[in-house]
């Protein structure tokens, strides 16, 4: 089994999705205190936390393969979505721990509902 840098992960996420450090810890729900020990090797992340991490991991591929540059991402997660209500991000959904109405935001525009 490779062994993985979870400091390389958390600061692939933060880039790739133009997340802050205390944005992702909100996306993760966990202290950013936390994410810290993490990226220094301090402590790994368990149970719902490495559920969370897992997902946004996994967003995060699902993302870079429908968009064609890191802007592109950072621009969809930042912009209101009609697919949310027309009052929210999909980032806004991701601070709120809404993962799943974030895939799903991008499961409509894949297939062609741009919203």
């Amino acid at each position: 089994m490779p062994v993985i840098d979870l400091g390389n992960t958390i600061t692939q996420l933060e880039e790739s999705l133009g997340l802050s450090p205390s944005e992702l810890a909100r996306v993760i729900d966990v202290d950013s205190r936390t994410v810290a020990r993490w990226r220094s090797g301090g402590s790994l992340p368990q149970g719902r936390a490495r559920r969370r991490l897992d997902a946004l991991w996994e967003l995060r591929v699902r993302l870079e393969a429908s968009f064609t540059s890191r802007d592109a991402i950072r621009r969809w997660l930042r912009g209101r979505s009609r697919y949310l209500g027309g009052k929210f991000s999909p980032l806004d959904a991701l601070l709120l721990g809404r993962i799943e109405q974030v895939n799903a935001a991008l499961d409509a525009l894949d297939a062609g509902v741009f919203l």
